[in-house]
């Protein structure tokens, strides 16, 4: 249980979800949060604290100082819209469920929403010859409710179904990364529990530089790839890429 949280901040850090300088929950947080004792809970931030992604100090609790080498580079939005909703139609979905919930910190930072506020977590697995595929789970503000449904989100991409509501993608930050599969997303996939898999984690922005789209989706590692296509001038494109075998 102590390596697998720790594993599960430790991917949060790498990905972007917790950026430099955010607070980690405390001891007790943590031990309430996993259900476990304190002497866990303080296992595992003393582990992210030597291997460096963390620092500890007392009275003013944990804080994040891992920051990434990679520096970020800029792709054509339409471009990769285009190539997702591609990728949305080429691929069968299955909705496990569409609820409402309060956020968490993650969450509401990524949104820029109060903790109080509500929203809307579309889980969904798409899938290639018959095979599952990807575990994604996006997040919208709850005033999106009445268009994010299960019968809608079984019959186009979400990206899609946000767009004709009137909510255009015009910005986006993406994170890459490596992690392994837990336990819920091994079942939904069909893999074996810490499978390796592809995360990708985006939050859409609107003109307004609004954002109102966080999705983190999950990919089996031996069935996608992710083809970064370079040119000048006019950056470069993201192309998800199907792996078959």
């Amino acid at each position: 249980m102590y390596h697998q949280i720790y594993l599960q901040l430790r991917d949060e850090i790498l990905s972007g979800q917790r950026p430099t300088g955010s607070a980690l929950p405390t001891e007790q947080e943590l031990s309430e949060i996993y259900a476990v004792s304190r002497i866990t809970a303080r296992r595992v931030l003393t582990e992210l604290a030597q291997q460096h992604f963390v620092e500890r100090k007392r009275r003013l609790g944990t804080r994040v100082i891992f920051q990434s080498p990679a520096t970020p580079m800029e792709a054509n939005i339409d471009q990769a819209v285009d190539s997702l909703l591609a990728f949305g139609r080429r691929t069968p979905v299955t909705v496990i469920e569409v609820a409402t919930e309060n956020p968490s910190a993650i969450v509401a930072s990524a949104l820029k929403i109060d903790p109080t506020d509500q929203v809307i977590r579309a889980v969904r697995v798409r899938s290639m010859d018959g095979e599952p595929l990807g575990y994604i789970v996006s997040y919208v503000p709850a005033a999106l409710g009445d268009v994010i449904t299960t019968a809608n989100l079984a019959k186009a991409p979400i990206l899609k179904i946000l767009e004709e509501a009137g909510h255009r993608a015009v910005q986006a930050e993406q994170t890459i990364s490596a992690m392994q599969a837990d336990a819920v997303i091994s079942q939904a996939l069909n893999i074996e529990s810490r499978s390796a898999l592809l995360r990708i984690a985006r939050t859409t922005y609107d003109k307004d530089h609004k954002p109102f789209l966080l999705t983190f989706a999950h990919y089996r590692a031996d069935k996608f790839t992710i083809r970064l296509d370079l040119q000048h001038p006019g950056g470069a494109t993201l192309t998800p890429t199907i792996t078959q075998g």
